[in-house]
C-alpha cells in the first residue's frame, strides 16, 4: 500500500489545477484507504486528540457535531496538509493575480503557518465532523482570521448509499447581478474534495470578476456521515 504522500503525488495535478481554475472545486478519488477512513472515525471517541468540540445546534450552524484537532496533528493529516498545499498554492496565487488582490501565498505550508502565527493565529483548524439522521450544515465560509488561504479540502470517510443517504455536499456560487448557482456533490469514501474557501475568479467579457462561494451539507436521511475537514490556515481561537 502506497503511503499518503505517494498517493497524493500520483494524482493528476495538472488536471486538478485546470478544474480548480474552471469550477473552483475538484474531486479526487481513492486518496484515503478504507482502513484509514475507519481509523479516523474510530478516533472520534478519543478526547486527547482534540482541542474543542462544537455542537452545531448551539450556534445555529445546523445539526450535528464537530471536533477541532489539537497540535501535534497526526502524520497522516500533516502530510496531506503539506503535500496538497504545495500543489495548490500556485493556483491561489494566480487567483490573486487575476483579481488584482495584493496577496501572495508562500510556496510551503510551513511558511503559511509562520504567517498565521505572526498574526496571532496559532490554533489548528483541522476538524472531523459527524452527522446522524437529520444532520445538516448551513451554508458558510471558513476564514478564522485575517490570514486565510482561499482553498480547503474535505475527505469523505463513509460510503454514500451504504453508510448513509442524503447528506450531499453543497457549494453555492453567488454570481453578481444574477441568481445563485448550486453544485451538489456526493463523493465516495476515501475521496478528497478541494474547493474555494470564499471566492474564485471567473473570466467575463471585460476581464475577471469575483464570485463568492459558500458550502454546506444537505440533511442526512439515515445512517451516519463523517468527514475530515482540512483548512490550511490556523485560527485565533
Amino acid at each position: 500500500m502506497k503511503n499518503i504522500i505517494e498517493r497524493l503525488e500520483a494524482k493528476d495535478w495538472s488536471g486538478i489545477t485546470e478544474t480548480l481554475h474552471d469550477k473552483g472545486y475538484c474531486v479526487a478519488d481513492n486518496v484515503l484507504s478504507a482502513e484509514e477512513c475507519k481509523q479516523l472515525i474510530n478516533n472520534y471517541a478519543s478526547p486527547d486528540l482534540y482541542r474543542k468540540t462544537i455542537s452545531m445546534e448551539r450556534y445555529r450552524f445546523g445539526s450535528g457535531e464537530y471536533k477541532y484537532f489539537k497540535y501535534p496533528l497526526s502524520s497522516l493529516i500533516t502530510a496531506m496538509r503539506q503535500t496538497v498545499y504545495s500543489h495548490i498554492a500556485p493556483v491561489a496565487n494566480k487567483w490573486m493575480e487575476v483579481l488584482h488582490i495584493n496577496t501572495t501565498f508562500p510556496a510551503t505550508h510551513e511558511e503559511l503557518l509562520l504567517q498565521c502565527k505572526a498574526a496571532g493565529q496559532d490554533k489548528p483548524t483541522v476538524l472531523i465532523l459527524k452527522y446522524g439522521a437529520g444532520g445538516f450544515n448551513t451554508l458558510h465560509q471558513d476564514l478564522y482570521g485575517d490570514i486565510y488561504f482561499p482553498m480547503q479540502m474535505v475527505l469523505f470517510l463513509n460510503e454514500p448509499g451504504e453508510d448513509y443517504t442524503g447528506g450531499e455536499f453543497v457549494l453555492t456560487e453567488q454570481i453578481p447581478r444574477a441568481q445563485s448557482k448550486a453544485n451538489v456533490l456526493q463523493p465516495k469514501r476515501g475521496s478528497m474534495l478541494i474547493f474555494t474557501t470564499n471566492f474564485r475568479p471567473v473570466k467575463g467579457a471585460k476581464g475577471y470578476y469575483r464570485v463568492n462561494m459558500k458550502h454546506g451539507v444537505s440533511p442526512v436521511h439515515n445512517g451516519n456521515r463523517h468527514t475530515l475537514g482540512i483548512i490550511f490556515h490556523d485560527a485565533l481561537s
